[in-house]
């Protein structure tokens, strides 16, 4: 008869963590490895920045250049566009370039690295968790342009409520995370994943308020209730139109509608770190 050893009962006999106590672990990863966070956007950074041309100088010229073409579209060949157009396009256009950037780096960021994880030992979370954070950079440097249009074209409305352009930001990077990690997790097990995301991240942007408004369309979401609720679960309905009120209209935005959508990424965030957390252990058998 064997002895059922204390180390043994400590490995075999230990009940399996629950998702409290994952999600507390991805937390306790996530900050206990902030320096390498840092470390992994300073090097995304740079090297983004070296691998063209102009360098560092797309972050600026890039949602510029996409903005024209959406002016082009909508308001010489459509012949249907709001009121100082430019900006109000840019004001979509310029957190959707964050999220859709972050998405689409953080999908790869684990699959891309799989030498690594397969010679050292650290917590994978930490690598979506980077590519997000690095597309704040980007945003950032996003607000140059924005800055410029203002000034330079629409100096009636710069007004205070620019300042509450973070306050919007904090709701979308809990959104965007969330998903960055749900994202990174299943692409490990199902490559199709980023591949099918650029087509649907397309999609989701025209079904979303970015090139037009909703007052709009409102014959349309009072005709279809379906279509109408689709727009009222859209995330991106609530950023856009809180971007635009602050960017566009110099108001404040729907505080209601973005505390609703921050709880609601917070736990989207923590479902995707429990999963994320669940999966890691597979992931060196799979790359």
């Amino acid at each position: 008869m064997t002895t059922v050893t204390p180390e043994i009962r400590a490995v075999y006999g230990a009940a399996r963590p629950g998702p409290m106590s994952l999600v507390a672990e991805g937390l306790r990863d996530i900050w206990s490895r902030r320096r390498l966070a840092r470390y992994l956007v300073q090097a995304d950074l740079k090297k983004k920045g070296t691998d063209t041309l102009l360098g560092n100088i797309w972050w600026v010229l890039d949602p510029l250049l996409q903005m024209l073409v959406y002016v082009v579209l909508v308001t010489l060949i459509a012949g249907r566009a709001e009121p100082d157009f430019p900006l109000f396009v840019f004001a979509a256009i310029l957190p959707w370039k964050w999220f859709s950037a972050a998405l689409n780096d953080a999908i790869m960021s684990v699959v891309s690295r799989e030498r690594i994880i397969k010679q050292v030992h650290f917590p994978k979370i930490i690598l979506p968790v980077a590519s997000t954070l690095s597309g704040i950079v980007n945003f950032a440097f996003g607000l140059l342009p924005l800055a410029a249009l203002i000034v330079l074209f629409y100096r009636d409305r710069l007004t205070i409520m620019l300042l509450l352009i973070p306050v919007i930001a904090i709701a979308q990077l809990a959104f965007t995370l969330g998903l960055a990690i749900l994202f990174a997790a299943i692409n490990v097990f199902y490559r199709d994943v980023g591949n099918l995301a650029r087509h649907l991240l397309r999609l989701w942007f025209y079904l979303s308020p970015g090139l037009y408004s909703i007052d709009r369309i409102q014959h349309i979401l009072d005709a279809q209730p379906v279509v109408a609720l689709a727009f009222a679960l859209n995330p991106f309905t609530i950023l856009f139109e809180a971007y635009r009120a602050v960017i566009y209209e110099g108001t404040l935005p729907a505080f209601d509608s973005l505390a609703i959508l921050t709880v609601a990424s917070l736990a989207l965030l923590g479902a995707c770190t429990y999963l994320f957390k669940r999966l890691e252990p597979a992931f060196a058998k799979v790359l």
